[in-house]
Formats: structure tokens, C-alpha cells, sequence
């Protein structure tokens, strides 16, 4: 089982939406590294659900790879903001997969906190300037963070 990291604004997707809708799709992932570190996700890995652009912004809750190699829908709805004219579909650009929430932890484990606890070689996310909205988790680290998590 692999660890990621999945970034999301809290007032557009949640993690008090996804615990009210049981799973979502993540979908409108518009980088191709992201694009591809979904690509190699697996049934069972887990992901961080981290808020972005949130004050403070930082790690909320859990969450576990229901499918894989699913084509994402908003690149072909013309009224989505992650509509792609040129993704066709006999040869769709752009994937997802749907996540299932596990739990929400009781308190946040902010950005600062992750800075202080890890380098950027542990933990991509503590490194500036990072945007990507989806990383990988080295097990170490991720050992370390649910250990944090769950106290």
C-alpha cells in the first residue's frame, strides 16, 4: 500500500464533504505529474486529505483508493472550469479516481507543524514553493505522520 497526498480548498471539496458523501471522484487535476502519480495509484493506498489555501492550510483527514484509470468527466462538460477542448473522447487527456473517506482527525496538522517535523526530502509538501496538488508519501514518513495523526 502506497501513501499520497491530495490537496484540496476547503470551500470548494472538504473534508467535511467527502465524510457527507462517503467518496468523490478527483477529478479536475490539470498537471500531467499529478496526472500521473494518479496513474499509478492503486485499490487500497491511502492519501493524506491535505486543505490548501486555507489559514492555516495542512493535513485534515484520510482517505483510500476505491478505483483507478477512471476518465475524468469535467474535461469534456463545456460549462466546467476544467473543460479541455483539445481531450477527446477515443482519447481522453486527463484521469481520475474516486477516494472513500476513512476519517477525519481531530485536529489539523498544520504546514508549520509539518515544517518543523520534516524536510523536504521526507515530505515534498514542506518544500516552497511546491504546487502540485498531488504527491507521493514515502512509507517512513507517512508512518511518522499517522503516528502525529493519531497521537
Amino acid at each position: 500500500m502506497a501513501h499520497w497526498l491530495m490537496k484540496s480548498e476547503p470551500d470548494v471539496y472538504g473534508i467535511d464533504h467527502l465524510a457527507r458523501d462517503g467518496s468523490t471522484l478527483w477529478d479536475g487535476i490539470r498537471n500531467y505529474q499529478a496526472r500521473n502519480y494518479m496513474r499509478s495509484m492503486a485499490v487500497g493506498d491511502r492519501a493524506f486529505f491535505y486543505h490548501s489555501n486555507a489559514k492555516p492550510p495542512g493535513i485534515v483527514g484520510l482517505m483510500e483508493v476505491l478505483e483507478t484509470g477512471l476518465t475524468d468527466p469535467s474535461q469534456f462538460d463545456p460549462a466546467s472550469n476544467y473543460f479541455d477542448p483539445s481531450s477527446r473522447r477515443e482519447a481522453p487527456r486527463w484521469d481520475c479516481v474516486r477516494l472513500g473517506y476513512l476519517c477525519t482527525y481531530p485536529g489539523l496538522l498544520s504546514l508549520e507543524a509539518l515544517r518543523e517535523d520534516f524536510s523536504p526530502e521526507e515530505l515534498a509538501v514542506v518544500k516552497r514553493g511546491n504546487r502540485l496538488s498531488i504527491l507521493p508519501v514515502p512509507e517512513a514518513s507517512a508512518s511518522r505522520l499517522l503516528t502525529l495523526l493519531e497521537g
